[in-house]
């Protein structure tokens, strides 16, 4: 009788736990589960659960150019400046933030990682993560909440957000030492999301109104309306990636007004739905790429610590392979 080892060389190995990484092809014998495994290629995206966040909360900072496995989260509702930072399995507290906010917006990664804007009060407070501590250095032109935040460190983008009247079409980019007004956004917005960074930009899930399904670039001086449209019109959601290869996920959607678990990834050119994530929600943190995202906190309508890990399309996921 023709076996595995016979066709391949080598013997399905016995293991506890699930390997990984995974390799196309990989087959293994999980005797914890008693099941047999197989690491094949997906031909969706999917989302899995990671780490819960040490404390709940939504409307928080993100480096937005983080990674799945190293992601910083920090300030957010209820109020708070606790920062943390995800190593791709769980979450651990480092320094706290000098000004407790929610509601503000954030870009780079887990080790240079910049906060800005937010609320309590109405907030222009810039501070930039070392890796170890925050240190305020120049503050914003103008006080904004619900702002949005793409880029680096030393080269972010803030847009949109909320006076102390109303949404703004308000942009500035930070060089590292201080921020500069830039293009106006071409309609009032807040509780947008973005990627890319301050050269190369990406808006999406705008207002004006409820939300816009309407998608524009960014070249560190204007912006501009591109035709590509999102599928599932919404707001407050997160996103990552960059200007030609993005990841929008979570929000409210605009009907019916509820939370939505929609995940979409752009190409450049248009938008694509892909699959939705585990537990619908609002609020969200964000970081990583269009084919490795992380999604993080929100409200689900109740405030949520819940992580979880984005597999583009393409990626070795486990199957369980079924035995007669």
């Amino acid at each position: 009788m023709t076996t595995y080892k016979g066709i391949n060389g080598f013997a399905v190995q016995s293991v506890a736990s699930d390997p990984s990484p995974l390799d196309e092809g990989q087959v293994w014998y999980n005797n914890a589960s008693y099941a047999f495994k197989l690491a094949a290629l997906t031909t969706t995206g999917t989302w899995a659960a990671g780490g819960n966040l040490g404390t709940a909360r939504y409307m928080m900072g993100s480096a937005i150019q983080g990674t799945q496995t190293a992601s910083l989260a920090f300030g957010g509702n209820p109020y708070t400046g606790v920062t943390e930072s995800y190593n791709g399995t769980s979450w651990s507290p480092v320094s706290s933030l000098n000004t407790p906010r929610g509601r503000l917006a954030g870009a780079g990664t887990q080790t240079a990682a910049l906060g800005f804007g937010g609320l309590t009060p109405l907030s222009s407070a810039t501070e930039s993560w070392g890796g170890s501590s925050w240190t305020t250095v120049n503050s914003m032109n103008r006080a904004v909440r619900n702002n949005t935040g793409i880029g680096t460190q030393t080269a972010a983008v803030t847009f949109g957000g909320v006076d102390s009247v109303d949404d703004t079409t308000h942009t500035e980019n930070w060089n590292g030492t201080s921020w500069t007004t830039s293009g106006a956004f071409p309609f009032a917005t807040s509780n947008g999301a973005g990627a890319g960074t301050q050269t190369a930009g990406l808006a999406f899930g705008n207002a004006p109104g409820a939300s816009s399904p309407t998608t524009l670039t960014y070249n560190g001086t204007s912006w501009t309306t591109v035709p590509a449209t999102i599928n599932t019109s919404r707001r407050v959601g997160s996103g990552a990636g960059t200007q030609t290869a993005a990841l929008f996920f979570g929000g409210i959607a605009f009907p019916p007004n509820a939370n939505s678990a929609a995940t979409e990834s752009y190409n450049g050119t248009a938008w694509t739905s892909t699959g939705s994530m585990t537990t619908a929600r609002y609020g969200l943190g964000g970081s990583g790429t269009q084919s490795s995202a992380l999604a993080f906190g929100g409200l689900t309508p109740s405030t949520t610590a819940a992580t979880e890990e984005f597999t583009g399309p393409g990626a070795p996921v486990t199957q369980t392979i079924t035995t007669s």
